[in-house]
């Protein structure tokens, strides 16, 4: 589409009775794939941010990418469950399976720290090495979420919390996502009821936390109950409803599956980007999102 026609970034400044709204990519560094897909949905279409696997195997070439597109804001995707770890398997060993990599069913995953003293702190420690990885790199860090949103179990949450005060960082993606967006896309009840359900009650748990501690909390999340499902109609008759506020929507665009292709075209169809126009939305980033008051 024409630059006259492209939606418009966000300056930061407070803009009353505006949809403002953050769109994140996550798993920046998985792949090649991945890293090319986020890339060019930046490029062309309407992704502002993206989340970065420290430990995924395309993180080094994910890093440089980051580095030529310096509008691109880049948050930490905290891997827990299903990949690598940061540090060296034999010092976590409550945290990861005999072959040296977490574990892939969340489940598991959650009751053995519940059930192992020791890996509180084995958590602390990987979450801290992972952090201090993407400090490394020398990207600003714009905000902290998880693989799987794992970060909402109640010992991560707080080791996490710990963890982005410990580094001046306020600006955490709180996985609610708001009922009426169940309009959207009636498939699926089931599922999206229970994600509403149960997210809903970690919000009501940690919203107030976070809000206290001067962290920013947007006015709600979407992606949680379109994971994988993310294609251009679903973004229409998403963005057509959403309210003056503030939200984030993510997403996973890649180029070697058949949904990350979809979530690709649809974040960069002009049918899309002319609708953020038409509606007057303001794309912007979590970093520009936090130089405004926090709403209580």
């Amino acid at each position: 589409m024409s630059a006259r026609n492209r939606p418009t970034r966000s300056t930061g400044r407070s803009q009353g009775g505006v949809c403002r709204l953050v769109v994140n990519a996550d798993d920046f560094g998985d792949s090649a794939a991945a890293n090319a897909a986020i890339i060019a949905a930046y490029r062309d279409g309407i992704v502002t941010s993206a989340s970065l696997m420290v430990t995924g195997p395309a993180f080094e070439e994910a890093v440089e990418l980051a580095r030529s597109c310096p509008g691109l804001r880049v948050g930490l995707h905290l891997v827990l469950i299903g990949g690598r770890p940061c540090l060296p398997p034999e010092e976590i060993p409550d945290l990861v399976e005999p072959d040296g990599r977490f574990p892939s069913s969340p489940v598991r995953a959650g009751l053995r720290w519940w059930v192992r003293p020791a890996a509180r702190d084995q958590l602390r420690a990987e979450i801290a090495a992972q952090l201090g990885r993407f400090m490394n790199t020398g990207l600003p860090l714009d905000h902290l979420n998880s693989h799987l949103h794992f970060h909402v179990h109640p010992t991560v949450f707080s080791l996490l919390v710990e963890a982005a005060e410990a580094v001046g960082l306020r600006r955490m993606r709180l996985p609610v996502e708001p009922w009426f967006s169940l309009r959207v896309d009636p498939g699926d009840p089931g599922r999206k009821v229970a994600y509403a359900v149960i997210f809903g009650l970690f919000g009501r748990l940690y919203r107030r936390r976070l809000l206290d501690r001067g962290f920013l909390v947007p006015d709600g999340v979407f992606g949680l109950f379109q994971t994988g499902r993310l294609t251009e109609g679903y973004l229409i008759r998403l963005l057509g409803m959403l309210p003056a506020g503030r939200f984030e929507l993510y997403a996973h665009p890649r180029f070697d599956t058949p949904s990350g292709r979809a979530e690709f075209e649809a974040l960069t169809s002009p049918k899309v980007q002319e609708l953020i126009v038409r509606r007057r939305i303001s794309l912007t980033t979590y970093t520009e999102l936090a130089a405004e008051p926090v709403t209580r």
